[in-house]
């Protein structure tokens, strides 16, 4: 007998939801349905019948997580859910009320059980509205609840889509070739988000449906570890096929697990740390297998290729003038938002108000302070080579080099030293469409220090566009503990919104009244020249390129 391991592994099953269901069966499944409320938007919540407003029994708090015991119908907060198993004795199991999701208070974590969304479809299916003009898709709906496998099959529910879909005549046929909905595994919607922006960022698309990266060629494929590249490479196959139904990538959510080991859980992530990560999966699979490095040090996998820049940093001496320069590859350009006229909110999800009325940023505004000279801190005194002594000097930042797709983050989540606490930034960023990023490249910067008194800039490279658009922006509403990630698309000048499996068309007011946290710009002769029909690109039809798992797609 083969003792080969397969490609992946399942992640183990919850013990206490095993002993629950030994113990008690569906007894509190069956209960609580009857608590269930359902909305036309496929949502489910639980309604506690015995007060309007839940609130935890240990802190009497309403804000935040808060988790109903399937035994004693006990509410806890997120904080004393692990005090309430330990209290009593076999309490484990409880069901987060907004989201009417199965968690192990043991564990601190999500735990799926196709018993339990068995229980959570019938409800919907009873609450199910037959009108034929239904605002979003029925079988979007439905595929929503489909969770990661816990070692056990999903609930097959193809012919409750299948009924359906039937009654919803709303058809999503006019939409461009490449819009899919992605479904949530369990708390991926940060997952999903940068997944949907990277799909629609042209030169990275192009890549893989043009089988620049072969995975049925590959050598990084091995028994017992997935390639991040190969699993990317089945997600655009699988999206650029035409098939509407939301798809589940949960194959690439096994390889970046196993590409981020200390990130895997199914506990809700930092969507621009997850865009890190996997870009980085790809430059170490892709340099590998290519060597890819110009005599130049610069590298030619396709992440760096698309999103790799140049940064430019000038200190310079307040004595004698002294500038020294050094550069540093990016893959992101991380913009601080003027928090003296912002509102935010502490990791105890209370606002606090600015110390202005308004409340809100522009994008350009922010490129503006990323690179203003900045006066170093006496406790930041660096070594000049000119007066050969420690000295008080200034920092400046600029952009030497543009990539393809210009990401840009801007930090919402930081930590006070004041209040020694984590904070979200609340405010609301102006951005434009289309945006020239001439004033903030390097020969811009330095030319206007020395008042345009440099006529010529090493290196300088006027044929080289400096205008860009937007292709997508990724949000994130809530506070720090119960945020959720939705994307926006821009193609062919109109606007989808991409919440894990809906998608829908929304306006622009939409997009510009939203938090963003991350903005994909790209060339502007790259994103009109996307437009063109997406059948001309050899997309490839082998079947071996993505894998489809189990009950998930």
């Amino acid at each position: 007998m083969s003792t080969r391991k397969p490609s992946y592994t399942n992640p183990k099953p919850c013990k206490h939801l095993s002993a629950y269901k030994l113990k008690h069966g569906l007894s509190g499944y069956k209960s609580l349905q009857k608590c269930l409320k359902t909305t036309p938007n496929g949502r489910t919540s639980v309604k506690n019948p015995g007060t309007e407003i839940p609130r935890c029994s240990s802190c009497n708090g309403y804000q935040g997580r808060l988790y109903i015991c399937l035994i004693c119908s006990s509410i806890s907060c997120s904080s004393h859910a692990l005090l309430h198993t330990q209290s009593e004795i076999g309490h484990y199991l409880a069901v987060d009320i907004e989201r009417a999701e199965l968690y192990c208070c043991a564990c601190s974590d999500q735990v799926y059980d196709p018993d339990f969304d068995k229980t959570v479809m019938s409800k919907h299916m009873v609450d199910l509205p037959y009108s034929t003009n239904s605002a979003d898709s029925i079988g979007e709906r439905l595929c929503e609840r489909k969770r990661l496998g816990s070692g056990v099959e999903l609930v097959d529910l193809k012919k409750a889509e299948k009924s359906a879909l039937t009654r919803d005549q709303r058809a999503k046929s006019c939409y461009p070739l490449g819009l899919r909905g992605l479904n949530n595994l369990g708390n991926t919607c940060f997952m999903n988000s940068v997944l949907q922006a990277l799909l629609h960022a042209p030169p990275l698309r192009n890549y893989f449906l043009s089988d620049r990266h072969n995975p049925k060629t590959c050598r990084k494929r091995t028994a017992n570890r997935l390639c991040l590249p190969c699993e990317l490479h089945g997600i655009f196959s699988a999206v650029y096929l035409g098939d509407r139904t939301p798809y589940s990538p949960a194959q690439f959510l096994y390889s970046w697990w196993q590409h981020s080991e200390n990130l895997a859980s199914y506990e809700q992530q930092d969507a621009h740390e997850f865009f890190i990560s996997v870009l980085d999966g790809i430059h170490e699979k892709e340099s590998k297998a290519r060597n890819q490095i110009r005599d130049t040090g610069d590298c030619q996998c396709i992440a760096h290729r698309v999103f790799s820049g140049l940064l430019r940093s000038d200190v310079t001496c307040m004595t004698c003038g002294f500038t020294s320069t050094t550069y540093d590859p990016c893959l992101d350009i991380s913009l601080n938002l003027d928090t003296s006229h912002c509102s935010w909110s502490d990791a105890s999800n209370k606002p606090v108000k600015p110390n202005d009325n308004s409340s809100s940023s522009t994008l350009l505004g922010c490129l503006d302070l990323f690179t203003k000279p900045e006066k170093l801190g006496s406790d930041q005194k660096l070594y000049c080579q000119n007066c050969e002594e420690l000295r008080d000097s200034s920092k400046q930042m600029s952009i030497r080099k543009l990539p393809l797709v210009l990401c840009l983050h801007i930090k919402r989540f930081e930590h006070s030293l004041v209040r020694k606490m984590m904070r979200k930034i609340d405010s609301y960023l102006h951005f434009p469409f289309s945006l020239d990023m001439t004033p903030y490249l390097s020969s811009s910067i330095v030319r206007n220090r020395f008042g345009n008194r440099i006529f010529a800039f090493e290196g300088d490279e006027s044929d080289i566009s400096t205008e860009f658009e937007i292709f997508a922006v990724v949000t994130h509403a809530g506070t720090l503990e119960s945020g959720h990630y939705v994307t926006y698309l821009r193609i062919k000048n109109q606007w989808y919104k991409c919440d894990n499996a809906w998608i829908n068309e929304v306006d622009e007011g939409i997009v510009r009244a939203s938090q963003c946290y991350m903005m994909f710009y790209v060339h502007k002769m790259l994103y009109y020249k996307s437009h063109e029909d997406l059948s001309r690109l050899p997309i490839s039809t082998r079947i071996e390129a993505f894998h489809r798992v189990a009950g998930c797609c």
